[in-house]
């Protein structure tokens, strides 16, 4: 099952609690553009406190954006009051980024009972896909 559809206030109000309690958003820019039932876009101005001693953004901060935006897909199509983790994560670095704006487009492919696979493309300013990554989510339910 692919869940899609577009959030209920309730659900708005979720997400931006999540995200003003999120120290890697909070701390390396990561901004919220597009949130809907299973996909979340963020992006990510270049600073300098992004880059590696070659002057591009490190792969580190392009997997943590991509981590970042595949874990709020994740936690949009999981159940209320459910929790999601990262179990597994596999990423390809295709260009270096030297300055600009990075996006993260997450959507979950598969949503199961206990686990979300997520697929997420990262792409610069211009559209170039620079990163591609697949993601699976343990989905942590309430306890009653």
């Amino acid at each position: 099952m692919i869940p899609k559809g577009k959030l209920s206030k309730a659900d708005l109000v979720r997400a931006a609690d999540r995200l003003r309690h999120s120290n890697p958003i909070n701390h390396f820019g990561f901004q919220l553009v597009q949130a809907e039932r299973g996909r979340a876009v963020f992006r990510m101005p270049v600073l300098e406190l992004h880059k590696q001693i070659h002057r591009v953004v490190h792969g580190g901060v392009v997997a943590m954006l991509a981590d970042t935006a595949g874990g709020f897909a994740a936690f949009l199509a999981a159940p209320r009051g459910s929790r999601v983790v990262t179990i597994e994560m596999k990423i390809n670095f295709l260009e270096p980024i030297e300055h600009g704006e990075i996006k993260a487009d997450a959507r979950v492919l598969r949503q199961g009972r206990t686990t979300s696979v997520v697929d997420c493309d990262v792409t610069d300013q211009d559209g170039r896909l620079v990163g591609k990554a697949l993601m699976t989510f343990s989905i942590l339910l309430k306890q009653k």
